[in-house]
């Protein structure tokens, strides 16, 4: 493949927005760039939009594109918000309990010793028992066996014996991890399990929006490790795209950063990345990486992720404060046809409103469904109510609909309080502005004093990101904790600094990155498209490395 001529388009599907750019092979300059809002419900819908608006601008015969560069903050997304697959996990021949985001785990003897020898044999029957009880309440399966990485003959007799009772996907760990640590390779092993379906679902809309637009030919997915892979590995090895958005990130602040050091942050929809580049270089995690509260093996650049973006959910708890995030939803002035906030908003469980989602069809099967197709819109309160169910049960059955994209959640978001202030006008402002009222007289503050308090906050989450992210790379861990929480004690202050400059990427980071580096003494720059930095980011290293693998 000829990458000297020709074109190159770059794509990244992030919480909020699906962005793409095309950039000419032979010189790196940007043609057009575009940016649709990502449709959680269908995901080719949002990708299909962004990639015929840029098409359209650059005028490019989709013959002339010679790759497609692909990255996305799915897998990122679903650790932070803990969606994905539901998990059994199968430890063999160890019996030590690792917390692991499994719905239930069983150990099970068996497993290898250093050599390759066995330990004791595999116990099959209590394997395919567990099986049976797990069956119906799971997604996938995942094992991990005693030193399979030596000898994986127990891990692929479990595979089979899953599959013939179970045709649901089976992962081992020896096929995705070659280290030692059962711990790590367990976590590793379930967290593919549980991204496969999300980046499974999303590939294919990916190959089928390409393809109708004769643009299929030479597609690569970006590694969280500021490497690229084809899209089918990409499904078998699905954390590896933890930190691919990041892993663009880091590469276009080595493009355009005004340092050889500096902090990269991208503020997103859903969340807020921070990575280090050291001498121009993103800095790369070989050993493993840390995802959520999980030790694995996945390689990724260094980075820190906060569940704080533009989406975040920001509400009045009943203890009358205010909370931003982790928790992602639709925001107020992208909602569409909702009741004005000021007919339903309050706090506590009034404090955001459940909706049908796009693919609700058949609605009759599910109480809640029913509900809200017959009384329409309805906030969480209204909903325990009108169907007598307890705070965690109907938590619980919500969070399985959102995951299954038949309800939306809408809330207040940071995105809402900047049109409130009128920084930004991509939605319907009058929405925002309704609830802003509302929230605000629960802190006897008017609409906008009550968004500047949500970016306010917004931002000091964004800072203490930032600061921990150096605070435990540079001097430990403990230091990372007082730094943090310098603001808790009304005996103690200190003032901190950054310096290195920051790099700002996303649609409101802008917004959001001047005030946190006036705080930090230093110096925030936006370059330019930096509102389409991921996706700059990836086409220019997936045509860097294509060009070194031609060497």
């Amino acid at each position: 493949m000829n990458f000297e001529n020709g074109y190159a388009i770059g794509i990244d599907t992030g919480g909020t927005y699906t962005d793409t750019v095309v950039v000419k092979c032979a010189d790196l300059s940007v043609v057009a760039t575009a940016k649709s809002p990502t449709t959680h419900h269908d995901l080719s819908l949002g990708l299909a939009a962004s990639l015929d608006e840029v098409l359209k601008k650059s005028k490019v015969d989709p013959a002339e594109v010679n790759l497609v560069a692909v990255s996305t903050t799915l897998a990122t997304n679903a650790v932070v918000e803990n969606k994905g697959a539901r998990v059994g996990l199968f430890s063999i021949g160890s019996s030590k309990a690792v917390k692991l985001p499994v719905v239930t785990a069983r150990y099970v003897k068996g497993g290898h010793k250093v050599t390759g020898d066995e330990v004791d044999p595999l116990d099959i029957e209590s394997l395919v028992d567990g099986v049976m009880n797990m069956k119906g309440y799971v997604d996938s399966y995942a094992v991990c066996s005693a030193m399979s990485i030596k000898n994986p003959a127990h891990e692929i007799i479990a595979e089979k014996a899953i599959s013939l009772t179970d045709p649901k996907p089976v992962f081992c760990s020896h096929r995705i991890s070659t280290k030692a640590g059962h711990a790590e390779r367990s976590a590793t092993t379930v967290l593919n399990a549980r991204l496969m379906p999300v980046m499974s679902e999303f590939l294919k809309g990916v190959s089928a929006v390409l393809n109708e637009r004769s643009l299929g030919g030479y597609v690569v997915v970006i590694r969280g490790n500021a490497t690229s892979m084809s899209m089918e590995k990409a499904t078998k090895r699905a954390a590896d795209t933890f930190a691919s958005g990041p892993a663009s990130t880091a590469y276009y602040g080595c493009i355009y950063s005004p340092a050889k050091d500096a902090l990269i942050v991208d503020v997103g929809g859903t969340t807020t990345d921070v990575t280090l580049i050291r001498n121009s270089q993103p800095t790369i995690q070989e050993n493993g990486s840390t995802i959520g509260d999980w030790e694995t093996h996945v390689e990724a650049v260094e980075m820190f992720t906060v569940g704080i973006g533009g989406d975040s959910y920001s509400r009045v708890n009943r203890s009358g404060k205010l909370e931003i995030g982790p928790g992602r939803v639709v925001p107020l002035c992208m909602a569409g046809e909702i009741p004005l906030p000021e007919k339903w908003m309050g706090a506590g469980n009034d404090s955001r409103l459940i909706k049908l989602g796009p693919a609700a069809s058949d609605v009759s099967d599910d109480a809640i469904l029913s509900y809200l197709s017959e009384n329409g819109p309805s906030t969480f309160g209204q909903l325990m109510a009108g169907l007598d169910l307890g705070e965690i049960s109907l938590g619980s059955k919500l969070e399985k609909l959102v995951r299954e994209q038949l309800i939306d959640e809408v809330g207040f978001t940071p995105t809402d309080a900047l049109h409130v202030l009128d920084k930004i006008k991509i939605g319907n402002r009058d929405m925002s502005v309704s609830a802003a009222k509302v929230l605000g007289a629960l802190f006897e503050m008017s609409s906008e004093e009550f968004s500047e308090k949500v970016l306010n906050d917004t931002r000091f989450k964004i800072e203490n990101a930032m600061l921990e992210h150096i605070v435990r790379k540079e001097i430990g861990g403990n230091m990372a904790g007082i730094v943090a929480g310098r603001s808790a004690s009304k005996l103690v202050s200190f003032d901190v600094s950054l310096n290195l400059p920051i790099v700002g990427i996303g649609a409101a980071a802008d917004c959001l990155l001047s005030e946190v580096a006036e705080e930090l003494h230093t110096e925030a720059v936006f370059p330019e498209y930096h509102e389409v930095g991921n996706a700059l980011g990836a086409v220019r290293m997936a045509l860097d490395n294509m060009n070194k693998e031609s060497e």
